[in-house]
């Protein structure tokens, strides 16, 4: 249990930080999903304006420091390829 001033301080503001985080860390697997489910349907339009989308929200949660640069990267350039394999 924090005992001095600053570490009470800084629990709070790790708890606040903690929910922002996870709130964008859900956003993004929101929009990862949607262009997983238009993949699965095989609706290549609707796959590429969501992965526009979800690529938008991967880097700006990278940005943010949510996720590691590499990490967010790797995802956007799996589901980039498994959307232009549908052309195949």
């Amino acid at each position: 249990m924090a005992n001095t001033t600053s570490a009470k301080k800084m629990v709070r503001k790790i708890a606040r930080r903690t929910a922002i985080n996870k709130a964008r860390r859900s956003r993004v697997r929101t929009f990862i999903k949607k262009v997983e489910l238009a993949i699965e349907a095989g609706d290549q339009d609707t796959a590429k304006t969501a992965l526009v989308a979800a690529e938008s929200e991967m880097m700006s949660a990278v940005s943010k420091g949510v996720f590691h640069k590499n990490t967010g990267s790797r995802k956007v350039s799996r589901l980039s390829s498994r959307v232009k394999a549908m052309t195949a």
